[in-house]
């Protein structure tokens, strides 16, 4: 079968093919702005579905199965809770911007959800959206930390404008729930969905 990732993001090509898949890349083009209303996770989950249903037109519904995902970090008005009512930190537009978010991070836990949709299209289309959540507790980084990791340029296409697995930085203390998540795509929902979706796969 055919197997399509809908999403540009090189740790989403590489969380792939660490589970073995052999895949093709087609970028979506969709409008990711906000609905008036809409929930966060409404929001990200809607991503998802609408990213998959773009690659789903470039096919004109041609067999194959497609794989989309979005992550969305969420910074909680207080710094006990976690939940969907904070404010949504999405990629930088600039340095100063990346500053901005990496300093209310530090030292406070936030929530990462990535939300995936499979789409099977073809006589039969099957369609399956599903949603992780990870709860992340930064470290105390300072402010000479934050600059550095900025002058590499790393933050600047990252959700939250930072990276887990960034070695150099090592922006986190610990997390609760899935790190695959946090790098972009919850792999072990992934591969439960692919098996129910009929896929066949190596793992």
């Amino acid at each position: 079968m055919r197997l399509i990732l809908a999403s540009s993001s090189p740790r989403r090509q590489e969380l792939l093919s660490q589970l073995g898949l052999k895949f093709e890349v087609i970028k979506p083009e969709i409008d990711e702005s906000r609905r008036e209303g809409e929930d966060l996770l409404g929001y990200v989950r809607r991503l998802s579905r609408e990213k998959a249903e773009a690659v789903v037109l470039v096919l004109n519904n041609s067999p194959a199965l497609i794989i989309s995902a979005d992550t969305i970090v969420i910074l909680a008005a207080d710094t006990i809770g976690v939940d969907e009512g904070g404010d949504l930190l999405g990629k930088p537009a600039d340095a100063a911007d990346a500053r901005r978010m990496l300093r209310r991070l530090r030292g406070r836990a936030h929530k990462v959800i990535t939300a995936f949709t499979l789409y099977h299209c073809g006589e039969r289309p099957q369609v399956i959206t599903r949603h992780a959540r990870t709860v992340v507790h930064m470290r105390d980084f300072s402010d000479a930390e934050i600059d550095a990791y900025i002058a590499t340029g790393d933050p600047l296409d990252k959700a939250g404008a930072y990276a887990i697995q960034n070695e150099g930085f090592h922006p986190v203390a610990r997390i609760e729930g899935s790190y695959s998540n946090v790098v972009g795509l919850p792999v072990d929902e992934v591969k439960t969905a692919l098996g129910e979706i009929g896929f066949v796969s190596s793992f």
